[in-house]
């Protein structure tokens, strides 16, 4: 069965997006590119909500975003309920963001994570299950908030 995954970046995001994406089709995922293809200046937001959107509609379960810092393009995709995109600086972090909060999106920060730092961070987060039990009720609130 063929594993699927979305990822998209602004233009601060380009390379480390080539390097991940790399690793991910050799770990045999099919993977959906929503760009940006070059160094050439975009909104970040336009990107996130490219991912954001194929989650949305069921094209793919999880996602991989990248801008210079990881917040900005977290903080587009986290405008939609079906998303929970948490900005990864670690591999700790990584795995909370699965385990405590059901992370369905991981965020890096291209100026600010290593390559390496990165591919270890994404790879503890395709590993990681959801913790469940207590998080549940959290996590259902997150998609479900107050008007």
């Amino acid at each position: 069965m063929t594993r699927s995954i979305a990822i998209a970046c602004d233009h601060g995001g380009i390379d480390l997006k080539g390097i991940l994406k790399a690793d991910l089709t050799t770990a045999g995922f099919e993977v959906h590119d929503f760009g940006t293809d070059s160094n050439d200046s975009v909104d970040y937001p336009d990107f996130g909500y490219k991912m954001a959107d194929a989650i949305r509609n069921k094209v793919v379960d999880r996602g991989v975003l990248i801008c210079g810092s990881g917040i900005g393009i977290s903080m587009a995709a986290n405008r939609y309920p079906d998303v929970r995109a948490a900005p990864v600086h670690d591999v700790t972090s990584a795995r909370l963001g699965r385990e405590h909060n059901d992370a369905n999106v991981v965020c890096f920060g291209a100026r600010l994570i290593g390559n390496e730092l990165a591919r270890e961070c994404l790879q503890v987060f395709l590993d990681t299950r959801f913790e469940g039990g207590r998080h549940i009720q959290r996590v259902e609130k997150l998609s479900n908030p107050p008007v």
